[in-house]
């Protein structure tokens, strides 16, 4: 999980406050809350120019960006912006399936989730659930997407063969984050407004435990084994450890300020915690329960995503509007990548590699793909969805394939 919710409050301008060290927990809310699209007219977004220390081919982050109502799509191996897909209004929260093939984004401000299609990075259904929709996550099998509904208090829950919501499950005071055991078994949802995390039984769809943690919680993560729940505290300066054996708090690890987003690694033995109000992720060494390195980010950082090798972690810096990219090896940020305003949750996948066949004369684009054919004479670049991407015309009097993540137009430049 990694972002935050928009409710419907009344709104105090016609633009979101700046919300740099103002320190409370509620600012962050509350700056959520208002989901007022700020978009600065002519503006495209640069890509970054950061050279990552190893290549990362296939794997994508998605990153939704609250206050631009998009999500920007990361090619990991080069770190840099190879798509922005338009959303809904307020997108937060975000997840992708299994498959790598859908991403499922949580628009606070529409009431809606956008379905995007991986392979097109095009939104191929709206899915309308409750009220200030905030996190969202998928079940192991890729069956059911999980939404929080900030501003109604319930879950939404999503099959994801008919993208239609076939249950809502009441929760506790202000839903925010939601994550699923590895077994699919359960989901666990924090709840801001009363201090707890409600336990969802996915096969009943009702709540079978309310288990009390630190004040205003807001991020949860479940480890690889399924046998620790991590809850980001943002009033309490920390991280509470759920033993989902016995839906108790087992362990209480003290992080930075006003601490948001959390996201475990595949091996299960760190967990990284963005904290809002001090600029910088505390990695939590899981076997100790202790923090065991902070790593400086951008200003206001809440979402973060740990890549599946569990070599990289992707953190959004919403006040400066860019990804850092952690080393998890040096516990070090060696790319910075821009993304739309004020971006928020984020997630990463590796996405299932897509073959076009792109006739004499088509423009292909796309990132990090390869050709099978003839090599063109005329590779140039060009603006795309406020995006730079890879593009020349098929100049051959054959056709080439390309593989993958390239999309082929039967147009000229």
């Amino acid at each position: 999980m990694s972002g935050v919710a928009v409710a419907e409050v009344p709104r105090e301008s016609a633009a979101v406050p700046r919300r740099r060290r103002e320190g409370l927990w509620w600012v962050r809310v509350r700056a959520r809350v208002a989901a007022v699209a700020v978009v600065l007219a002519g503006l495209a977004l640069p890509v970054a120019a950061a050279t990552p220390a190893a290549a990362d081919p296939g794997t994508f982050a998605y990153v939704a960006n609250l206050n631009s109502n998009s999500v920007s799509v990361i090619d990991t191996g080069t770190n840099t912006v190879t798509a922005t897909v338009p959303v809904g209004t307020g997108p937060n929260g975000v997840a992708v399936n299994p498959a790598g093939t859908f991403a499922y984004v949580a628009n606070g401000g529409s009431g809606n989730v956008s379905v995007i299609d991986t392979g097109t990075n095009t939104v191929t259904a709206t899915v309308p659930v409750g009220t200030a929709p905030f996190g969202v996550a998928v079940n192991p099998a890729g069956t059911f997407a999980y939404v929080t509904n900030f501003g109604s208090n319930s879950v939404s829950v999503i099959d994801t063969g008919t993208n239609t919501v076939t249950a809502t499950v009441p929760v506790g005071s202000l839903p925010t984050g939601v994550a699923v055991n590895p077994a699919g078994t359960f989901a666990y949802v924090t709840n801001l407004g009363s201090n707890s995390v409600s336990v969802i039984d996915t096969g009943t769809n009702t709540v079978t435990a309310t288990v009390p943690v630190g004040a205003n919680p807001s991020g949860v993560a479940v480890n690889p084994a399924g046998t620790f729940a991590y809850v980001t505290n943002q009033s309490t300066n920390d991280v509470s450890v759920i033993d989902t054996g016995t839906n108790t708090v087992t362990a209480t690890v003290p992080v930075g300020t006003s601490p948001f987003g959390v996201a475990v690694n595949p091996a299960g033995t760190f967990a990284y915690v963005t904290n809002l109000n001090s600029n910088d992720v505390s990695v939590i060494d899981t076997g100790t329960n202790t923090v065991t390195a902070t790593v400086p980010v951008g200003t206001f950082p809440s979402g973060v995503a740990v890549n599946p090798a569990g070599t990289f972690a992707y953190v959004t810096n919403g006040s400066s509007s860019n990804v850092s990219v952690i080393d998890t090896g040096t516990n070090t940020v060696t790319a910075t990548v821009p993304v739309g305003t004020d971006p928020a949750g984020v997630a990463v996948a590796l996405v299932p590699a897509s073959t076009a066949a792109c006739p004499v004369g088509s423009v292909i684009t796309g990132g990090g793909f390869e050709l099978t054919g003839p090599a063109p004479s005329n590779l140039t670049s060009k603006p795309v969805n406020d995006t730079w991407l890879v593009s020349f015309t098929n100049p051959t009097t054959q056709d080439i394939t390309v593989t993958p993540y390239a999309v082929c137009a039967d147009n000229t430049p």
